[in-house]
């Protein structure tokens, strides 16, 4: 099994302070949110995961090694990466960008490669929009553009068994009320059925309670990593958020808060 461990990781920008110095080790086949308030890491943490950022102290590991010693042509065949920002230079169509993410796939191309960019795009919704300009799409639509294009990336399990790993920045901030809980739906699926591990930084707690496995919370320094029920309780929020909130059980019975505006 390839987890994504962090040992002793230091989080925070080079030359600035150290946010948080994090111990985990993130399961694929599990869906896992990085939650905490504004300005705690989350984004710079993601971006240590994927490679993209170097530790201030500690490493990242991903199987039975640290990230550093893989190429990066080897980590774009296991893990792919949705940032927030998702500009697009050019004028290309909507599935040519979903056609970005088979790039890593070329020298070893799958026997299912033509119908690979078309069945990501129907995951997300958006196959009605593949041949439109991806740059005259609303913020909503681009986001599940690019889901469909990190999705693509890997798509199918790898021959070696490695396991794959999706790693997502606030991908439901884009999105209406509808698409945020079929995106998360969609990202629940492919950890539970295909085994893929799945990391989002998430805002909005709700979404985490209701479709996220386990919680790496991240707060002044200080972090929590755990199963969902357990890490996410109502007086962990009102430590990190400092707003106070009462568990409603939803009629499916997943547990849900009802915030105070007081």
């Amino acid at each position: 099994m390839n987890t994504l461990e962090c040992h002793a990781l230091g989080v925070g920008l080079p030359g600035g302070p150290r946010l948080a110095t994090v111990d985990a080790a993130l399961q694929p086949g599990r869906f896992t949110a990085i939650l905490g308030p504004n300005g705690a890491g989350k984004s710079t943490l993601l971006a240590m995961l994927s490679g993209q950022r170097a530790p201030q102290a500690g490493e990242v590991r991903l199987g039975d090694r640290p990230l550093p010693r893989y190429t990066p042509a080897q980590l774009a065949l296991v893990r792919a990466v949705m940032p927030q920002e998702n500009a697009v230079a050019f004028d290309f169509t909507v599935q040519e960008v979903v056609e970005w993410g088979r790039f890593a796939h070329r020298m070893a191309p799958s026997p299912h490669e033509g119908a690979i960019a078309l069945r990501a795009l129907e995951a997300t919704g958006v196959a009605h929009l593949a041949q439109r300009n991806i740059n005259t799409l609303s913020g909503g639509e681009r986001a599940r553009a690019h889901l469909a294009r990190a999705l693509a990336q890997i798509w199918e399990p790898r021959p070696d068994g490695a396991a794959r790993w999706l790693l997502l920045d606030e991908p439901t901030a884009a999105l209406d009320l509808a698409h945020q809980h079929q995106a998360m739906r969609l990202l629940r699926r492919w950890a539970q059925e295909q085994g893929v591990g799945v990391v989002a930084v998430l805002h909005d707690l709700n979404l985490a309670l209701r479709y996220a496995h386990d919680v790496l919370l991240l707060d002044s320094g200080q972090y929590r990593y755990g199963p969902v029920a357990h890490t996410l309780t109502a007086d962990a929020i009102a430590q990190v958020w400092q707003v106070a909130c009462t568990p409603v059980p939803a009629p499916d019975g997943v547990l849900q808060y009802l915030f105070s505006s007081d």
